[in-house]
């Protein structure tokens, strides 16, 4: 435990409010004299309780809010709240933190809080007590307090190690003791009195209780039976309840899971829109890779055409050239036979050399051209085959551009057929939507009207309910006095039947003449005078009035005959009296013969008994010679002094003491008198029928407030299935709005993304067309060129070059050849035969060169051809091949395509079908509810008749339901009836008297009637001499617990003043003890060499012995403080703290400036103890020695400017 903050608002110099925190260890408090330094201290007093003013440094306790400076207004309160560490449960309270709060106000109120909550001055002192912080503060060590500790006295002394030891409380609750004893002296004394008056009272008031007491069991058989019947009625009730509540709870259940099973259909729903929307996207993937796919296999199908073009081109170069010449071999062979020839024909030779030469010539200039000829027909033909191949290609480009551009155009309808369609769902669903949406408003705006028309509905029926629970309340209530003065009225009425000779009278009235009635219902006293009245009349009071003497005797007779008991009679004139008579006899208006007043006039303060009666005339002379010379007075005392005035009078009392000369009756309470009964019978049905008004009006009062109720109910009941339907509707409109905003929203995105594509497919479109008429225009300029070149001559591009020149040009070189054969034929001819021979075979032989040249030549042709063709074919293959691949792929896309668009069609499929379900869904749900709509307003109206019987078993006979189930539930036995007075039960436990029974609802209804005809037939009772008797008993019995308790409680004050005196005892001779040690150790370290202890004023009473210090410092023989100096003074002082604090270590410490007057070595001294107590205590020290703020754990810095206002800094060191 350890001070964590304080916080000062508005006390002394802290105008604003300032926190200080505190760490465990040791916190200085540093600062210029008048900073307000002492203040810090004076605030931690102040806020733990401290009272004195003094002891604050003030003059009185305002003194403790800021005044104000001269540029600051005083404030109107001064607050302080501390804030201690609990965290190792030393202050006896369930919290880690506690906070104290005090404040004070300049109109002198002050205030204390505890974490907050408002507490009294006691409850902070016993707090802190129990740490051993008692109202002395020995933990706050001021300036000036050290001179305090040692100018104190033995006794001021000792009470500082009580508060270390925690005594103070002790002493406060043996205080408290010794006040509560006086106090209780007092008080026991008058109880004694009480309870020995009440004793006198019981014994006559408990002879007419148990004349009541026989009532009471018949009230008891009574009252079980009706509460067993209306046990058995709220039983059956509850268990009809119970079963309806059943029911009702299993279609909660089932309202609940149909509300389960609509929510799953709804997430269902939710997910397959969800679901049908990421499937669009996939959808529109599987169809753009189809078309792409199909245009891909248009173009492969077109290269495919091409290359295979190619082949047959290359096929056809090979097929078109011309057949092969002679043999090179068989013509060098011919050749070599010329030659063996040669020989014969050289004669010939000269002769056609000249022939020969010419015919070599011209055969070389034909070889040549034929050369020419034949290197302008290949590249002619490579030409042509570029050409072809140049125009199949465009061909082949310009159809497929059309293709995508015919392919782009109808994915563009396409899309835009889409984009229309999309867009027209999602202006569709946006108009129905805010269509919805103006419903929605109108609904909501009607909801509003509906919920203020409810509100208001509500209101009312909150009135009429209230209105109705009053009138019920007035009701019940007019009925309970009803029905209790009904009850006295009958019990009163009762006590008119007569068990005696005067009731065997009137039971015979019809064999009796003369006879008129009970006197009590003829004769009427004056309202307040019935007591003194019928104790006048007397016996003559509860008499029959009779016509005369005759039906006095006739019925005298008959009572006599039939052994009926004796009677008072009272007779009745023959005829009215005459005035004269009445005057005679004594009356009203005269004293009488012998009356000795004034005629007519009865004494001072007094009535004459005659004149509070009224009646038949008949009865009134009888009557007045009864009360003759009868007075009535006030108290017993004035009828003391009438008698003895005048003893001729008869002086009775408004309490019914009879008063005479010679005789006198009286005393307590008797049995009430047949007249005392008649007027409170009279009272009564009085009363009862004013009741009886009030009880109609009240019911009037409470059927027109049942009916507004129910009204304002019904009301409300349909408003509420109003704005149930409101609700409903709304719900269903606004997931109706969810759907068609979820639909618009897909729609407007599918309408996005079809637009998308549209410009899409027309940027592509266009691209098409543009390449398509780019390509035609090519293709035109191509055939235009080919047909250009076919026109001037040329070849047509697609047909193969002319060889015809060549044909001529080798034939012509043929010829060249033959002509120059026969040319040197002729030289061999003309020359000896010889040389022509010899030409020829040089000619032969250049023939075979040449056929040589010639067939390679056509063999590297062929072989180009065939590479060509090779490459073609290649080139074929591989696009059949990928057009197989691609024809494949294109299968794959149109599968995936039909599947997507199965998928999406069964996902639209299971999402109809859940709407279809979530709409099933919604209709049970509504059945479900408007089930349990009935199940409640059932249950509520058993409830209410349970509510009812509730009502009346708790008001008519002040039974709680459950107990009244307990203890009268039809499943319990009835006990056997009680015993009547003076029945004795037998003692077998098995006889049928005896033995408890099951319940009967028929056995108890005639029991109830029984019991009802046994009340009727019971003879006269005093219904409140029981009651009386049974306040009386028990107040004393009361009366007498509470002095046995006080006599118990004063032993326990006396046995908690002794404990308190052995622990006190206890407890300081301990705290003395281990104080004295440490005082001697302590002492021995602040003087070395020097002595000190504590010594006891009177060791035998260690409850009231004083303490004293005996201090020597080393070198000197003194004990006496007083002549030490200023600074052992101080160390002393200190010393006796020091030990106090080691002995009873408290949570922490505040010093004030303790170590002012010491020097370097005592200081330093001091400073060693304070870092022993630092261990176990939290120090907070207010000084100006720099030693001593060199052992801080934290520096606090208070200052103050000019405006006198104080301010802090802190640093914390460690």
């Amino acid at each position: 435990m350890h001070l964590k903050s304080l916080t000062l608002r508005g006390f002394k110099s802290f105008a604003s409010a300032t926190t200080l925190r505190f760490e465990p260890g040791i916190t200085c408090v540093v600062g210029p004299n008048g900073s307000g330094k002492s203040n810090v201290v004076d605030a931690l007093s102040w806020v733990m309780g401290e009272q004195g003013a003094k002891s604050l440094r003030g003059g009185k306790m305002e003194d403790v809010i800021f005044a104000g400076t001269s540029g600051r207004p005083p404030l109107g309160r001064a607050e302080v709240s501390l804030t201690i560490d609990n965290g190792d449960g030393a202050l006896p309270i369930e919290y880690a933190e506690v906070t104290l709060t005090r404040t004070m106000f300049r109109n002198g109120g002050s205030e204390y809080r505890l974490n907050g909550d408002t507490c009294r001055l006691l409850d902070i002192q016993e707090l802190l007590s129990d740490s051993g912080i008692g109202r002395e503060m020995h933990v706050i060590v001021g300036q000036g307090q050290l001179d305090s500790v040692l100018h104190a006295d033995a006794t001021g002394r000792r009470a500082f190690i009580e508060e270390a030891a925690g005594v103070l409380k002790h002493r406060k609750r043996k205080e408290k003791a010794l006040r509560k004893l006086d106090a209780m002296q007092a008080n026991l004394t008058r109880v004694q009195d009480l309870v020995a008056e009440l004793r006198r009272q019981l014994k006559p008031l408990g002879r007419q209780a148990q004349a009541a007491r026989r009532a009471a069991v018949v009230q008891a058989e009574l009252r079980d039976a009706r509460l067993r019947l209306l046990a058995d009625d709220l039983v059956t009730l509850r268990e009809a309840l119970r079963s309806e509540l059943a029911d009702e709870a299993e279609l909660k259940r089932r309202r609940a899971e149909a509300e389960a099973e609509l929510a799953a259909s709804r997430r269902r729903e939710a997910q397959l829109e969800d679901r049908a929307a990421r499937l669009a996207p996939g959808l529109a993937r599987t169809q753009d890779t189809w078309h792409r796919l199909s245009r891909l296999a248009e173009r492969v199908h077109g290269t495919v055409g091409l290359a295979r073009q190619r082949v047959r081109h290359a096929s056809s170069v090979g097929s078109g050239e011309r057949p092969p010449g002679r043999d090179p071999e068989e013509t060098e062979c011919e050749a070599a036979r010329i030659r063996e020839q040669e020989a014969e024909l050289a004669e010939a030779l000269d002769a056609a050399r000249a022939a020969l030469e010419e015919a070599e010539e011209l055969r070389a200039g034909l070889e040549d051209a034929l050369a020419d000829e034949d290197r302008r027909l290949r590249e002619a033909a490579r030409a042509a085959a570029d050409r072809r191949e140049g125009l199949a290609r465009l061909h082949a480009r310009a159809g497929a551009a059309r293709d995508r551009a015919a392919a782009a155009r109808a994915e563009t309808d396409r899309l835009g057929a889409v984009r229309d369609e999309a867009a027209g769902r999602a202006q569709a669903a946006r108009e129905e939507y805010e269509e919805l949406r103006a419903r929605v408003e109108d609904a909501e705006a009607g909801g509003e009207g509906l919920e203020a028309e409810l509100e208001e509905a509500a209101q009312e029926l909150a009135g009429a309910e209230r209105a109705h629970r009053e009138a019920r309340q007035e009701a019940t209530r007019a009925e309970r006095e009803h029905a209790a003065l009904s009850a006295r009225h009958e019990a009163l009425a009762l006590g008119l039947r007569r068990k005696d000779g005067s009731g065997a009278l009137l039971a015979a009235g019809e064999r009796l003449t003369g006879l008129l009635g009970p006197a009590a219902e003829l004769l009427t006293a004056a309202p307040g005078h019935e007591v003194p009245v019928a104790a006048a009349l007397g016996a003559a009071a509860d008499a029959v009035a009779v016509s005369g003497p005759e039906a006095a005797v006739e019925a005298l007779n008959l009572l006599r005959k039939e052994d009926a008991g004796r009677a008072a009679l009272i007779l009745a004139a023959e005829r009215a009296p005459e005035p004269a008579a009445v005057a005679r006899d004594g009356g009203p208006g005269d004293g009488g013969p012998d009356d000795g007043g004034p005629a007519g006039e009865p004494p001072a303060g007094a009535l004459w008994a005659a004149s509070l009666v009224s009646g038949p005339e008949r009865l009134l002379p009888a009557v007045r010679r009864l009360l003759h010379k009868v007075v009535v007075v006030p108290s017993l005392e004035e009828a003391g002094a009438l008698v003895t005035a005048r003893p001729d009078l008869t002086a009775v009392t408004a309490e019914g003491d009879v008063l005479g000369t010679h005789f006198a009756h009286g005393g307590s309470a008797g049995a009430p008198s047949l007249l005392e009964v008649r007027a409170a019978v009279d009272e009564a049905a009085a009363e009862l029928g004013r009741l009886a008004v009030r009880c109609a009006a009240a019911a009037r009062a409470q059927q027109e407030a049942q009916e507004r109720r129910t009204r304002c109910a019904d009301r409300v009941e349909e408003l509420a299935r109003a704005r149930r339907r409101a609700d409903k509707e709304k719900s269903a409109v606004d997931r109706q709005l969810g759907l068609l905003g979820g639909q618009a929203r897909a729609a407007e995105a599918e309408a996005e993304r079809a637009a998308a594509a549209v410009e899409h497919a027309r940027a592509s479109l266009e691209e098409a067309q543009e390449r398509a008429g780019e390509l035609g225009r090519r293709l035109a300029e191509a055939e235009a060129e080919a047909e250009a070149e076919a026109g001037g001559g040329g070849a047509p591009a697609h047909e193969e070059p002319d060889t015809s020149r060549r044909d001529r040009l080798a034939e012509e070189g043929a010829d060249a050849r033959r002509a120059e054969t026969e040319a040197r034929l002729a030289v061999r001819t003309h020359e000896e035969r010889v040389r022509a021979l010899a030409g020829r075979a040089d000619a032969l032989d250049r023939a075979a060169r040449a056929e040589r040249e010639a067939r390679a030549r056509a063999r590297a042709h062929r072989a180009r051809a065939a590479r060509e063709a090779a490459v073609a074919g290649a080139v074929a293959a591989g696009a059949q091949n990928l057009l197989r691949h691609v024809e494949a792929s294109l299968a794959r896309a149109e599968q995936d395509r039909a599947a997507a668009e199965r998928e999406r069609a069964g996902c639209e499929a299971e999402l109809t079908a859940e709407r279809a379900r979530g709409r099933e869904l919604e209709a049970v749900l509504d059945a479900l509810t408007d089930s349990v709509h009935r199940g409640e307003v059932l249950g509520a109206e058993k409830r209410a008749r349970i509510g009812q019987l509730e009502a009346k078993a708790l008001e008519d006979h002040g039974v709680e339901p459950e107990t009244l189930i307990a203890e009268y539930g039809p499943d319990r036995p009835v006990p056997a009836s009680p015993p009547a007075p003076g029945e004795e039960l037998p003692e077998d436990p098995e006889h049928p008297r005896n033995r408890p029974r099951p319940f009967d609802r028929a056995e108890q209804e005639g029991r109830l009637a029984a019991a009802e005809k046994a009340f009727a037939r019971l003879g006269r009772v005093n219904p409140l001499a029981l009651e009386e008797f049974a306040a009386l008993e028990e107040r004393h019995k009361f009366l007498t617990e509470q002095l046995e308790d006080l006599r118990r409680t004063r032993a326990d004050l006396l046995a908690v003043v002794k404990e308190v005196d052995e622990r006190v005892e206890q407890v300081f001779s301990a705290a003395f003890h281990d104080t004295a040690r440490e005082f001697e150790g302590v002492f021995s370290r602040l003087f070395p060499g020097g002595e000190g202890r504590l010594v006891l004023t009177d060791p035998g009473d260690m409850l009231s012995t004083g303490v004293e210090v005996e201090a020597r410092p080393p070198g000197k023989k003194v004990k006496r403080l007083s002549l030490l100096s200023g600074g052992e003074r101080s160390l002393t002082a200190v010393a006796v703290l020091v030990a106090i604090f080691k002995a009873r270590p408290s949570p922490f410490y505040v010093m004030d400036e303790v170590e002012a007057a010491l020097d370097d070595t005592n200081l330093q001294r001091l400073i060693g103890l304070l870092r022993e107590l630092r261990d176990a205590s939290q120090l907070i020290v207010i000084t100006h020695q720099k030693r001593t703020m060199e052992v801080a754990d934290a520096l606090y810095g208070v200052s103050m400017q000019g405006d006198g206002v104080s301010k802090v800094v802190s640093q914390r060191l460690r």
